[in-house]
């Protein structure tokens, strides 16, 4: 099921707004950006992802990380965007909403990187705020999860300023940089109160 028009070409307009940030999904001009700031995180974002393959930062690969991202948007699967900063069209990191799950779920997955110059400034916070607007009121999912390492204390303190609740812990969860690590899990649901964070409204 093809949502939004969200299918190629992909439109360079925002498709979320929040507060000194937007959100949009990936276009082919955003390789060399995208390529450039992840290759300048490496270090800082290896820790806490699975392996990235040989050729990860190859514009063939990110051909198909597009693929993948217009195939998942059409099927009602993953909802992918990259963040950039309002006032300077920066890109600053990624997220998804994946693992969209309907009938009697009506669930999906968070995850989320950003670059490292970017990190510690808010900006992810604004970010995850947008994208539960849009899993609210566009997706209309009833829950969203997201899982981090108990080592990763700075994603345990974003989760949690979004309203997301800890709910348990679960042993070799992810294989994260080649090994499988244990993970908490939290969740948020539709009926838990949110604090208002200064995202603004969707296009």
């Amino acid at each position: 099921m093809a949502l939004f028009g969200l299918t190629r070409p992909v439109s360079p307009e925002p498709l979320l707004r929040g507060d000194g940030v937007y959100l949009r999904p990936a276009a082919p001009s955003d390789y060399s950006s995208w390529s450039r700031l992840r290759a300048a995180s490496r270090s800082f974002l290896e820790p806490w992802e699975p392996t990235w393959p040989d050729d990860d930062l190859t514009r063939a690969a990110f051909r198909r990380r597009l693929r993948r991202q217009d195939d998942d948007m059409a099927r009602d699967e993953a909802y992918t965007f990259l963040i950039f900063d309002s006032a300077n069209d920066e890109l600053l990191g990624g997220i998804t909403l994946g693992g969209v799950r309907r009938g009697v779920s009506q669930s999906g997955t968070l995850g989320y990187w950003m670059g490292a110059s970017h990190a510690g400034k808010g900006r992810m916070t604004r970010a995850v705020a947008a994208t539960v607007e849009f899993a609210d009121s566009r997706l209309r999912l009833h829950r969203i999860e997201a899982a981090c390492i108990p080592e990763n204390a700075p994603s345990i303190a974003l989760l949690e300023r979004n309203g997301f609740r800890r709910e348990g812990y679960a042993r070799g969860f992810l294989r994260i940089n080649g090994a499988w690590r244990d993970h908490l899990l939290f969740a948020l649901v539709e009926s838990d109160a949110r604090p208002r964070l200064t995202w603004t409204n969707l296009d």
